[in-house]
């Protein structure tokens, strides 16, 4: 079965840890901690996000961006990558699999993203003005 946008908010609402709400084409899927992800379907992929600062305020774009590209591959299932969101390019940690995923595993993947959210921040955080 591919998944879409209102089969998938059925998949987060059965963990109560998670609160999940409908904006447009996304949800908006909150954890325990207050920390949003954006999850959106995209043809085949189901792609989840998470904000983790905005461009303006790293130190050196350059330095920080060389040493994602060295490291982000230690957290597991999920990347980095800079997107602009009204107007401000900011750094996102996302994950992404296919919408033909079992449920289990759209769950494995928002809760790793979830995990791995500090460990980004604390990692890069030397790179913060």
């Amino acid at each position: 079965m591919a998944w879409d946008i209102n089969s998938l908010s059925g998949v987060f609402g059965e963990d109560n840890t998670f609160v999940v709400s409908k904006e447009g084409e996304c949800l908006i899927v909150t954890n325990e901690d207050g920390v949003d992800a954006f999850v959106s379907v995209c043809g085949s992929q189901i792609v989840m996000e998470v904000s983790l600062f905005a461009a303006s305020s790293v130190s050196d774009v350059n330095v920080l961006n060389a040493e994602i590209l060295k490291t982000h591959q230690l957290l597991p299932l999920s990347s980095i990558c800079v997107s602009e969101i009204d107007g401000t390019d900011y750094y996102l940690a996302f994950g992404a699999l296919s919408s033909e995923s079992k449920a289990e595993t759209i769950n494995i993947e928002v809760e790793t993203l979830f995990q791995n959210v500090p460990d980004f921040l604390e990692a890069y955080r030397d790179h913060l003005k």
